[in-house]
């Protein structure tokens, strides 16, 4: 009888998609990008960050600080980067030409162009999380411009600051939404900045979150993108748009509520968005299941570039909160799980990206491997093992000695190929890449040389690849013969009499 297999999910490669060059970002294509926290007890070294970031062909970053190891360790890696002012440096920035010029020589200046800084975003959700900041975020944000325009890197990088949605009073029907009025002195300012300079709003856009604060009025699945019934949808009572979920009815009241102050032609960028995997217990819809759900069901609509109803096929990009599971971060458990990856390097869950048309066409959903989990025991190794090469009827012998598996010669790296060889004979199904804890999913290829796994084979891959999650090929097996389960012949013969055990 096979090991109690116990279900992992994880995360699948992004594609993502930009239709234009670095120099005009607010022009991009349609993109998915991701928001990198930093609250976490074990925070992977810069390059370690990159190297995931590499592995999983996510181009869009944005980082709440401006941090000079990521920013080094970013270069010439082709990822486009949003750094961000902390709110604490705020008020110096925004009283004093000389502080924000200096902010962006030591953030920007030293290390542009190698690493591609996109945007500087000035704080976070300054209007709602730090109010007496108010009358200095405009200021901030021009002065930090004039630094940027004094360097001609104006037209390169632009500048804003994300909003929360809670300043949008009103929000449904999206035709009557408006900004909260008392804030009319920093937004219109703020708006005509974005204007003059061709920049965007940026915006935190959280389904779950109003779909929490609703006693239920939002439905879970209009929250969570879920296909509903025309009759089901959201009707704009004023414009008899209809709406199937709540994000693009978010973003359409943000168009509503700039173009009440008359500003119709910013474009919207929205800086955050996600769904928490767990929750207290006050908090059942943080799942697994709906923060795949909501994040799977997002990538694809923003990729599919459908914009929204009152922009049909205008690209409102987004960036995904967030990289990590952040376990420091004060407050509810829902607060420390938004993330796609835990710290060690293992997805959270894998995304349901087939069938998204061809900018998916690299969807690793068919490119994921199983492989031995890192620090396993090598006598629970062993007994997987050979497991799999016996009871578990897999071909073993590409790691017989001669074989183009048998090197590296060590219990991890067989364990690797023959964990791998079991999850793909059985569908790819997550439950069988378990074998009592000591293996994981993975979106790192642990081919080599002339041994391919059996996830490369037409997977159109290269050979090369980044190690994320795979264990160390020159781990050692502790002592662990490896030579004792090479044998078809005896693995008949063992299964002839487990099967006898069993029949008797």
């Amino acid at each position: 009888m096979a090991p109690h297999l116990l279900p992992l999910l994880l995360l699948s490669l992004f594609v993502l998609a930009s239709a234009s060059s670095p120099s005009a970002p607010a022009d991009e294509g349609a993109y998915i990008g991701v928001n990198i926290g930093t609250d976490l007890s074990d925070m992977p070294h810069p390059t370690q960050v990159v190297a995931l970031l590499k592995a999983q062909q996510i181009r869009h970053i944005r980082l709440y600080d401006a941090d000079p190891g990521m920013l080094i360790a970013l270069a010439n890696s082709g990822i486009k980067v949003i750094i961000t002012i902390p709110n604490d440096q705020l008020l110096g920035i925004g009283q004093s030409n000389s502080t924000a010029a200096n902010w962006v020589k030591r953030n920007v200046i030293a290390h542009y162009p190698a690493t591609t800084i996109t945007s500087v975003s000035v704080g976070t959700e300054v209007l709602t999380s730090l109010p007496n900041a108010a009358p200095v975020l405009v200021s901030a944000i021009k002065n930090i411009h004039s630094a940027l325009l004094s360097s001609n890197l104006d037209r390169l990088i632009k500048v804003s600051t994300p909003l929360s949605t809670s300043l949008i009073l009103d929000p449904f029907p999206p035709s009557q939404a408006f900004f909260n009025r008392s804030l009319n002195p920093v937004i219109v300012p703020l708006l005509s900045f974005l204007q003059s300079t061709n920049s965007y709003l940026m915006i935190n856009v959280y389904p779950y979150y109003d779909y929490m604060q609703s006693n239920g009025v939002i439905p879970l699945d209009y929250a969570l993108f879920k296909p509903i019934p025309p009759n089901k949808e959201a009707v704009d009572a004023n414009t008899l748009v209809h709406y199937s979920n709540a994000f693009d009815a978010m973003v359409d009241a943000t168009y509503f509520a700039m173009a009440f102050l008359n500003f119709t032609n910013i474009p919207v960028l929205v800086t955050e968005s996600g769904w928490p995997s767990k929750g207290d217990t006050n908090e059942p819809d943080a799942t697994l299941d709906n923060a795949n759900t909501y994040n799977s069901n997002l990538i694809r609509h923003v990729l599919n570039k459908t914009g929204t109803p009152k922009r049909p096929g205008i690209a409102v990009s987004t960036y995904i909160y967030e990289l990590y599971n952040e376990d420091t971060k004060a407050g509810s458990l829902s607060e420390k799980s938004w993330g796609l990856f835990n710290a060690n390097g293992d997805p959270v869950y894998i995304l349901r990206l087939t069938n998204s048309g061809s900018v998916l066409a690299n969807d690793t959903t068919n490119q994921t491997y199983c492989t031995a989990r890192e620090g396993a025991d090598p006598k629970m190794l062993q007994a997987a093992l050979d497991w799999a090469c016996g009871p578990g009827k897999i071909d073993c012998s590409p790691i017989k000695q001669g074989e183009a598996c048998y090197e590296p010669d060590n219990v991890v790296a067989h364990a690797n190929y023959a964990f791998d060889t079991y999850y793909h004979q059985t569908g790819n199904n997550p439950e069988a890449c378990n074998f009592n804890g000591v293996a994981s999913i993975t979106t790192t290829d642990p081919s080599h040389g002339s041994c391919v796994f059996e996830g490369s084979r037409g997977s159109g891959k290269n050979g090369t690849s980044v190690n994320i999650t795979a264990p160390s090929a020159n781990s050692t097996s502790s002592g662990v013969g490896s030579d004792l389960y090479y044998s078809r012949g005896v693995w008949s013969i063992l299964t002839v009499i487990l099967n006898l055990v069993a029949f008797l």
